[in-house]
């Protein structure tokens, strides 16, 4: 029984007790040895090679973390790739075969997760060209927020409330994307209206100073304030300053109370719209009524142009 057992050719015309001859035992051992230093060195040179590529992101403020850790994780895993088929080889076994079945098997698996591959292909695309990065204000895909991370399936915001927000990533980089960051300056816009009886350079005067005086406003490019529409109750002033753009909101917001308070200072009159209504009452006689609402127009069932009071033909 065991005789025969020792006889049974098991490849390549060699029996059982071919194989365990030294010599045989030997090279085996040989063999696995070097497929196991192998994969050591290949592990090690991958690591090695993922490292060096962040601390290059890491030690240059101006290069963006997330490009570079993936480029250090694609490194490490093609350095491995390799290491496996050179394993594979140097223990007798053709990878050419086993690289098609791979090769078919991964064609299988793309079709069936078509969604979640066109979020990775996005993911690598953001990571490579880099229309945003961690810590942009951004508006995308309808949703607005900081860049918290960058990942090769989604992306995560944190809205103005703090709020976490998951947005694929084929929707981010199919979509427009507002960077609201990725200038120093933005320009801030105002419109201010005073009455028609208001002296306009006073009116000017007072906006200009008041902007001004502000330390984060910019004198460079000059300042925009000039008379923009003449409205149906007031004259508009449209006032265009630049500022750095991490003081952009705050500052926006400062400066609305800053010129009221000021143009109420000066005795600028700030008008808001008003309504005045004629009433015919019974006995022929009209009555007026003034009510807050929009600009002065008559409202008695006539056309205009008719006098208060009468009634149509």
């Amino acid at each position: 029984m065991l005789q025969d057992l020792l006889n049974t050719e098991i490849v390549a015309g060699q029996t059982l007790a071919d194989m365990l001859t030294i010599e045989f035992l030997l090279a085996v051992t040989g063999s696995v040895l070097g497929a196991i230093l192998l994969l050591l060195a290949g592990l090690i040179i991958g690591g090695w090679a993922a490292r060096r590529i962040r601390a290059l992101g890491e030690r240059h403020a101006r290069l963006d973390n997330t490009l570079f850790n993936f480029l250090g994780n694609l490194a490490r895993y093609t350095i491995l790739a390799f290491t496996v088929l050179i394993v594979l080889n140097t223990v007798g076994i053709r990878t050419t075969s086993l690289v098609a079945a791979i090769g078919a098997a991964g064609l299988a698996i793309g079709l069936a997760l078509q969604g979640t591959l066109s979020n990775v292909a996005a993911g690598v695309m953001i990571i490579l060209f880099r229309p945003i990065k961690n810590g942009d204000f951004v508006q995308v895909a309808g949703q607005m927020g900081t860049v918290k991370d960058i990942s090769l399936n989604y992306t995560e915001l944190a809205d103005l409330s703090n709020v976490q927000i998951i947005i694929p990533n084929s929707e981010v980089w199919g979509n427009v994307i507002t960077n609201y960051s990725i200038y120093p300056t933005r320009r801030a816009e105002w419109t201010f209206g005073v009455g028609y009886g208001a002296d306009l350079k006073t009116a000017e005067r007072v906006i200009r100073d008041t902007i001004m005086a502000d330390e984060r406003s910019h004198t460079d490019p000059a300042p925009f304030i000039q008379v923009n529409n003449l409205n149906d109750s007031s004259v508009d002033f449209l006032v265009r300053v630049w500022v750095d753009a991490a003081d952009y909101f705050q500052y926006q917001a400062d400066m609305k109370r800053k010129v009221k308070e000021a143009l109420d200072a000066e005795g600028v009159e700030i008008p808001f719209p008003a309504r005045t209504i004629y009433m015919a009452s019974d006995n022929g006689d009209a009555d007026a009524e003034v009510s807050e609402g929009k600009p002065r127009r008559q409202l008695d069932g006539e056309d205009e142009g008719k006098e208060p009071g009468t009634s149509a033909a």
